[in-house]
């Protein structure tokens, strides 16, 4: 799939998640979501920061890497939290400003990814990232945010194939799972095998391995997105690699994150 095509799974993923959005009254933007500290309004003020800084990454690289090193600063000096820096302005919004500043910002983005060829590389936290990568880690993030939003107000949210580039990262990223809590990656074939929304059959791995994980692939993108904790989704496991991988995925970058225990958000 094309960088222009992802973008526009992007939009489209935005663009679903405005349309649970606009029907929050004011109480519902206040509630605390299932990340801790985080209410509705954080969950939209964060994916409104990342998307600006994903815009300016793309258009001007030089501004985001001053973005950058005031985020350090300020974790480096202990001037105030993260949370403080990159969601207080969006804080100050109340629901319908930010609504709408999410909105712009993400139209923002959509039209800065048009300009993206399949081999542009932009600079972002950390080594630099493919531009299909990088679009699809901002699905990832939108969906997922989606969901903690999802879960928290009641909302309807019908499961769509643009699933498949969660799926794909989550499945890319077993690697990094590892490496990123300073564990060697073990070296045994897991093949998976999911079941996309529309009835299709996405596999990855050999298809004479030993370890397997199959089932719905939301559930699956919920597991490796720390959204439920496998034992709370109908994905079925078959070996001990593909169970330890599983209790650990982490499709996103950042510090090592455990995820929900079973039975928890």
């Amino acid at each position: 799939m094309n960088v222009h095509e992802i973008a526009a799974d992007l939009a489209d993923e935005q663009q679903d998640l405005g349309g649970i959005l606009e029907g929050l009254d004011d109480a519902a933007w206040a509630e605390a979501t299932p990340s801790p500290g985080w209410s509705v309004t954080d969950q939209v003020g964060h994916l409104a920061y990342f998307d600006h800084a994903a815009t300016t990454a793309i258009t001007h690289p030089d501004r985001f890497r001053t973005m950058v090193d005031d985020l350090m600063g300020v974790m480096s000096a202990g001037e105030g939290t993260v949370d403080e820096h990159t969601l207080g302005r969006y804080r100050a919004m109340g629901p319908q400003g930010l609504l709408a500043e999410w909105r712009t910002g993400h139209r923002r983005l959509t039209e800065a990814a048009a300009t993206l060829a399949d081999d542009t590389r932009i600079t972002w936290y950390g080594p630099s990232m493919g531009a299909r990568s990088f679009l699809t880690a901002r699905l990832m993030e939108a969906w997922a945010h989606g969901q903690d939003i999802v879960d928290t107000v009641g909302a309807e949210r019908a499961a769509t194939d643009r699933l498949r580039h969660i799926a794909q990262l989550g499945v890319i990223t077993r690697t990094w799972t590892y490496v990123n809590r300073n564990l060697d990656p073990p070296d045994t074939d897991i093949g998976v095998v999911l079941t996309s929304p529309s009835g299709d059959t996405w596999s990855w791995g050999p298809g004479d391995a030993g370890d397997t994980v199959t089932g719905p692939a939301e559930d699956f993108c919920l597991v490796v997105t720390q959204r439920r904790h496998v034992d709370d989704t109908a994905i079925d496991l078959v070996g001990d690699a593909a169970r330890d991988w599983l209790t650990k995925a982490q499709a996103f970058a950042g510090p090592v994150s455990d995820g929900p225990v079973a039975g928890g958000r």
